[in-house]
């Protein structure tokens, strides 16, 4: 048997050793137990969180501070088929969207009040605004 790896023909053989679990985990966070890449920004008024969530509806995806800990999860439903369906053979499957829980600690410095969330196009972003008292406006001075 043929696999065609970046369109040149090798045995088969190397396509199992590339699909090794070990592998796949390095090519793609999402699978397994690692949680998805993510983004941290920060400016003068604000801290940012960027993470790849493709495919998973955010209705599922929860968000809880507790104790200065902001966490993320999502738990992954597995896909049955009803007693109706016949279950599909898969040959190989690469969609794979594994349950992760990813936790950052907030500094003093965030107004967990205000701490708000969208995701669009399979990117969450969480932005965390500062307090007031944080936030250092530029102190101009006069030249006399």
């Amino acid at each position: 048997m043929i696999a065609r790896v970046h369109t040149k023909q090798v045995p088969a053989y190397w396509d199992d050793f590339f699909n090794d679990s070990f592998f796949n985990h390095v090519a793609n966070p999402v699978c397994g137990t690692q949680a998805p890449a993510t983004n941290v920004q920060e400016d003068e008024r604000s801290f940012g969180i960027e993470m790849a969530v493709p495919g998973v509806p955010k209705d599922e995806i929860r968000l809880n501070v507790e104790d200065d800990l902001l966490t993320i999860s999502y738990e992954a439903r597995t896909e049955e088929a009803s007693r109706e369906e016949k279950a599909p053979t898969y040959r190989r499957r690469e969609f794979v969207t594994a349950s992760f829980k990813r936790s950052f600690r907030l500094g003093e410095s965030v107004d967990q009040e205000a701490i708000e969330a969208t995701q669009e196009n399979g990117v969450l972003r969480i932005t965390l605004p500062k307090k007031a008292e944080v936030i250092k406006e530029p102190k101009k001075i006069e030249i006399r």
